[in-house]
């Protein structure tokens, strides 16, 4: 299994950064071909107290490094980079890995 992760750190509208992800980008990312499994989660806190640095994470996984590589590749996989460059470019960090 292989997955890119992308950390959002915390937007400045967060109410307009919902609206835009959960309406616009998630559904296009949900498109990539190869994509098994799409796994978003919004962050609370901290159990050591206060705001934490990211706001929200997204798992995005894949059989294995190549159907990501060809996911990415993809038209749905090039709309879903535009996107994400165009409203959160600034705030995202992406990685690559694969599960231990």
């Amino acid at each position: 299994m292989a997955k890119l992760v992308a950390m959002y750190k915390h937007p400045e509208d967060k109410e307009a950064f919902d609206k835009h992800y959960f309406e616009v980008h998630a559904p296009l990312t949900a498109k990539i071909p190869g994509l098994k499994e799409m796994k978003v989660t919004k962050f609370t806190g901290s159990p050591m107290g206060g705001e934490t640095p990211y706001y929200l994470m997204c798992e995005m996984i894949y059989d294995s490094m190549d159907d990501m590589k060809k996911g990415m590749r993809s038209e749905e996989g090039k709309a879903s980079g535009k996107d994400l460059m165009g409203f959160a470019g600034k705030l995202v960090t992406l990685m690559i890995g694969e599960e231990a």
